[in-house]
């Protein structure tokens, strides 16, 4: 019996040894998700043409004001020789914000302090060679001789009065020289200056022209023009009115006392220089309108006009 459970428990080892094994579970992977394309740029070589941003040009702006220069010469007792009043045109140079401009850090604050210097070097330099100094020397000979005649004595007097007018590109200045030396009368000369703030140089009134010669004729009609009807206002042919040779001094007009403002151009003549001392001093105002087609597109800039007042 034993031998008989022993033999059944043999059979039954051997069959499960050679029953085929149970495959194992296979681990299902999960499919990936399809990755979002990207196309990596190949980074730029010394070949490709690249767009930098480049930096903005530093702002600056010209702020003209009027300063006073005022003082006296006198006399070893003193008395007051020559009173002087000079009202000088400076220009300054800001930033932005506001800020004066004093020692330039860029190459860009160099040329503006380089341009107002230049400016402002002119008015120095005109006062500086007005003959005040010998002046004094002679108002000191006058008032001892109104002194041994008897005479009142009024000290000279010299006085610049100056009008600005500015755009972003010029500076425009009319002014008024008035003195009295002790004469008979006192002397008024009329004096202008225009100045180009792109280029940092003093200008003519040609320079804004397409055409300098058919705008200077344009502008000589013009003053001919208004001239004329001066001497018939004053019942007066032009060449009584006038110098006999005012046809001549009219057409140099550009080298006498011309200035700009918001309205026009004026182009004046001092007393003495187109007419009698007794006429005053001849002053004649050209509206734009009367000149404007003339203008080049820089010059029509440098008024402040726009190129459709043409």
């Amino acid at each position: 019996m034993k031998r008989l459970i022993a033999l059944m428990a043999l059979l039954g080892t051997l069959t499960a040894c050679s029953a085929p094994a149970e495959p194992a579970a296979t681990e299902q992977k999960e499919t990936p998700a399809a990755e979002e394309s990207v196309t990596a740029e190949p980074p730029a070589s010394l070949d490709d043409k690249a767009t930098f941003s480049a930096a903005a040009p530093e702002k600056l702006t010209y702020s003209v004001t009027l300063e006073t220069l005022e003082d006296t010469s006198e006399a070893g007792d003193g008395t007051v020789l020559i009173h002087r009043t000079y009202t000088l045109p400076v220009i300054s140079v800001e930033t932005a914000d506001g800020t004066a401009v004093t020692e330039a850090s860029t190459p860009a604050e160099t040329e503006a302090l380089t341009v107002a210097q230049t400016f402002n070097d002119q008015f120095r330099a005109w006062a500086a060679s007005d003959g005040a100094d010998e002046m004094a020397a002679g108002a000191e000979e006058d008032r001892a001789f109104r002194a041994e005649s008897g005479l009142e004595w009024h000290p000279y007097e010299l006085e610049l009065d100056c009008s600005l007018y500015q755009t972003e590109e010029l500076i425009s200045v009319q002014a008024e020289y008035y003195s009295y030396t002790g004469g008979a009368h006192p002397n008024t000369v009329l004096l202008a200056w225009n100045y180009d703030l792109t280029t940092g140089q003093f200008l003519t009134p040609e320079q804004l022209a397409a055409d300098g010669q058919a705008f200077s004729e344009a502008v000589r009609a013009e003053l001919l023009r208004q001239s004329q009807k001066t001497a018939a206002d004053n019942d007066m042919a032009p060449e009584e009115y006038f110098w006999s040779n005012y046809e001549e001094i009219l057409a140099g007009w550009s080298s006498y006392a011309v200035s700009f403002d918001e309205t026009g151009m004026t182009v004046g003549f001092s007393p003495f220089e187109l007419a009698a001392y007794a006429a005053g001093p001849q002053i004649y105002h050209l509206p734009y309108e009367t000149f404007a087609g003339y203008l080049s597109i820089h010059g029509l800039a440098m008024l402040g006009l726009a190129a459709a007042e043409k």
